[in-house]
């Protein structure tokens, strides 16, 4: 996939960033704090473009993926179920080799202005190998590389490297996919489709934190048609 992104070079003292943010925002899709109960809801357009935006992060050690989601469109009967896991929140994507401390986020944020388009491209094949290398090590004791989240300043870090990142960027991918064949979701329901649990950490505590990951088309829904179907005659 082609991504046009938005390229920011904030520096703090002696330390320049780089941090590249989504040229349009993903208007119909939303992430509710994980510290509640983490649940992504998204349309097809939202979630294929963080699967790109995934691979790209997998790639690209030494840059700041930056995804603006809370200020996107209201989901109707859905907002009141994202206030109530704590609120919208953005999301950052980074190498853990980056060394990024969550605590200079807001400074970095604030600094985020007069940035320059880019294109970049993704390579889905790469993805795809890399995805297949995080499951074959996945449950080795030995695995440290699971993406950590942490939430501050309204934004869920997601920190990881090359491999559990490509994964996670499977698991949208998926996700766009699976969606548009869901019965319930030409009716406006959003519907769970897959999750990011095998990337994360495991831990057995029910207060584990969450990341489900779910569809929801955008409206007009009279308009929205599984694959398959027919366009009605004219």
């Amino acid at each position: 996939m082609q991504l046009k992104m938005r390229e920011f070079r904030p520096r703090i003292g002696p330390v320049e960033y780089r941090v590249v943010q989504p040229w349009e925002p993903l208007r119909h899709t939303a992430l509710g704090n994980p510290d509640g109960y983490g649940c992504l809801i998204g349309d097809h357009e939202g979630l294929a473009r963080l699967a790109a935006l995934f691979s790209f992060a997998a790639y690209s050690p030494r840059t700041i993926v930056h995804v603006p989601l809370r200020k996107g469109a209201l989901l109707g009967e859905y907002e009141n179920f994202i206030e109530s896991c704590g609120g919208r929140v953005d999301l950052v994507l980074v190498h853990h080799s980056l060394g990024l401390r969550v605590t200079k986020w807001p400074e970095l944020r604030r600094r985020l202005v007069n940035g320059r388009p880019i294109t970049v491209r993704t390579d889905e094949a790469r993805t795809n190998r890399d995805h297949a290398t995080w499951l074959e090590r996945r449950d080795d004791d030995e695995n440290r590389d699971w993406l950590r989240p942490a939430v501050h300043a309204s934004t869920l870090f997601l920190t990881g490297s090359r491999d559990v990142l490509a994964s996670a960027s499977t698991q949208f991918e998926f996700a766009a996919g699976r969606g548009l064949r869901e019965e319930k979701v030409p009716k406006g329901h959003s519907v769970l489709v897959s999750m990011l649990s095998w990337e994360l950490k495991p831990d057995p505590s029910v207060h584990r934190m969450q990341f489900d990951i779910c569809f929801k088309a955008r409206p007009p829904y009279e308009h929205f048609r599984r694959p398959g179907r027919r366009l009605p005659a004219a």
